[in-house]
């Protein structure tokens, strides 16, 4: 078996396992973050149950650490006065991200499995161990049961062949690998990672690495532990450690050969992270801000190679440099080494740990117009803030501060760029609140269709991350496709009833179940889509919305607000104006039996 099929195989109690199966598996460390946290309580509040291991389930508040947004703050308390009532360990705003908590201490080791409400939560794939981002229902599932059920996914195997450049990152390692494979063609394949130069990388490498699986749509990018990883989580853990590997007759549907030779500094344009451009091509764009941080380059390596570029020098005039340590014990670090003062020096803004720009409330969003320059991992249209997000490593990122432009730590200008003067940013428009609703949960659908001819529309895309605090689903209604261009008035114009098709890996990025809830809260009583984002796939089943696949439907004819009829039994879709079908997904045993309960958790 593969190290993916190890893992699940161990924690479903079976001798083996393959692809496809959908098996319970128990999970070793189940996190709830501040911004889920609340719904999880909710959920096991509403539905009476219990924490069925104190032991394995842990808040962790890193999306505001400094508990500066209200509702945040109101979230973590909740979460807080749960945690004393129930014994539960909460990592509070003073620790910072939650998954790279988990592996420095110790909670979770090679082999074993975390879920998270948080996309990235296979960033534990560092360690070659399995992680999971998920919604509010699955992590309160998790808490009260030990398990979740979870189909297995094929592997692909990716071994790099050669020694990569003097200088080369692993941030610009991974966005090589985003530019060959893209956002969506390794979606749901779990990939394991080999090579030479792979058996050398540190810990906050693969971090690196791993924590960008979620960006190419796949469900984890495992990197076999080397003989340093396993001393390292030895003694975090106090525990002996059993790693996985796979095995030499494994089966993979797919080994690429990569030349890791090739690879080349790199920057992800703004919009799309699997947009990736040689350094050269965007160099000499003019930047507002600049931000180092979050989960993907927050790690002690990061803030060493920083401090070495800003040693003795200055932010260009006019540019913001904000400095997020991805935990407290990265902060400290910083401090001991006297990173602090040089950051500070060089006239950067220095954080709480914690995630920082890709949550809403905490260092790192930008403006209407702003150009930043981020080492975040997604920069999704809104994702961090209404300005435009560039890409790239630490080293570019403190470079392109320094010169006030894009460029390269070999070719920062002794003199740094200024801003010329420039008129306002325009304002944005508010949108009208709008709240529907659909009760009734029949096996034949018909609806009116909306047509979203677009491939990886994101979660942020379908509810933005400003909304997120948001926990009654009847409010969620009026911001659903809020953040999709050409789609802001979906919400006033949807119609109860209303069937959405659109293309390939729709719900990609966060694992936030309000992108599914929100279709709900308007009456909305379909999407169908090509392909799923593999959390948004979990969320929407659990939630008894329905989701669809299809091949093609290209002989329908649809044109948009036909009325369509939706066989969820049988997997036919027909066209009610010309009569003409076609042949979609039905639901799986799991899913049909969760839609007729309405929820995962009701019995």
């Amino acid at each position: 078996m593969t190290i993916i099929e190890k893992i699940i195989a161990a924690h479903a109690h079976q001798p083996t396992i393959s692809p496809g199966e959908i098996v319970d598996i128990d999970i070793d460390v189940r996190l709830a973050r501040d911004f889920g946290g609340a719904n999880v309580v909710k959920n096991l509040i509403d539905n009476q149950l219990t924490v069925e291991d104190r032991g394995k389930s842990y808040f962790t508040f890193d999306c505001n650490p400094t508990g500066s947004d209200q509702k945040y703050a109101a979230n973590q308390q909740t979460c807080r006065l749960f945690a004393r009532a129930n014994d539960v360990k909460v990592y509070d705003i003073n620790t910072g991200i939650g998954t790279h908590l988990a592996i420095d201490q110790g909670l979770i080791t090679p082999g074993r499995t975390l879920v998270s409400t948080d996309s990235h939560a296979n960033i534990v794939g560092a360690i070659g161990s399995f992680g999971q981002g998920m919604g509010d229902r699955d992590i309160a599932a998790a808490w009260a049961n030990g398990k979740v059920w979870f189909k297995v996914p094929e592997s692909v195997k990716v071994i790099l062949n050669g020694k990569r450049k003097k200088g080369l990152s692993a941030k610009d390692i991974v966005l090589n690998l985003l530019k060959k494979f893209g956002a969506n063609s390794l979606l749901g394949y779990c990939v394991e990672l080999y090579g030479d130069e792979v058996d050398k990388f540190s810990l906050d490498e693969r971090v690196t690495i791993a924590s960008m699986a979620t960006e190419m749509g796949a469900i984890a990018i495992l990197i076999p532990p080397s003989k340093g990883i396993i001393n390292y989580c030895a003694a975090r853990s106090g525990k002996k450690v059993e790693p996985v590997y796979a095995s030499a007759e494994a089966n993979y549907s797919a080994v690429y050969q990569i030349d890791i030779t090739a690879f080349v500094p790199v920057v992800s344009k703004p919009g799309k992270p699997h947009d990736v451009v040689d350094a050269d091509e965007v160099k000499g764009t003019k930047i507002d801000s600049a931000f180092v941080g979050s989960c993907t380059n927050g790690r002690i390596g990061d803030m060493e190679v920083i401090a070495s570029l800003l040693k003795g020098k200055k932010v260009a005039p006019g540019v913001v440099l904000k400095v997020v340590p991805a935990t407290d014990e990265v902060w400290n670090a910083c401090l001991e080494n006297g990173w602090l003062k040089i950051f500070k020096d060089a006239g950067a803004l220095v954080g709480n740990a914690g995630c920082a720009g890709c949550a809403s409330g905490q260092i790192g969003q930008n403006g209407p117009g702003e150009v930043t320059v981020s080492t975040g991992n997604r920069n999704f249209a809104g994702k961090q803030g209404k300005g435009d997000i560039f890409l790239a490593s630490p080293a570019v990122v403190v470079a392109s501060a320094l010169a006030g432009y894009i460029t390269t730590p070999d070719d920062i200008p002794e003199k740094p760029s200024v801003f010329e003067k420039s008129g306002p940013a325009k304002a944005g428009t508010d949108r009208r609140r709008i709240q529907k609703s659909l009760k009734e949960k029949p096996v034949i659908l018909e609806g009116k269709v909306w047509l979203i001819d677009m491939d990886n529309i994101d979660t942020d895309m379908i509810y933005h991350n400003q909304h997120l605090s948001v926990t009654k689903i009847e409010e969620m209604g009026q911001y659903t496709f809020g953040n999709l261009k050409g789609w802001e008035d979906y919400a006033k114009k949807s119609e109860p009833g209303d069937i959405v098709i659109t293309g390939k890996n729709f719900g990609a990025g966060s694992s936030r179940q309000q992108a599914v809830d929100c279709f709900s809260s308007l009456g909305t009583q379909a999407v169908i889509a090509r392909s799923f984002g593999a959390i948004y796939e979990r969320n929407a089943i659990n939630a008894g919305f329905p989701i669809l696949t299809y091949q093609s439907l290209d002989n329908l004819e649809l044109k948009n607000r036909d009325l369509v009829r939706i066989d969820l039994v049988n997997g036919i879709i027909q066209n009610k104006r010309n009569g003409k079908s076609a042949q979609i997904s039905k639901f799986s045993g799991i899913q049909m039996d969760i839609y007729k309960k309405g929820d995962l958790l009701r019995n």
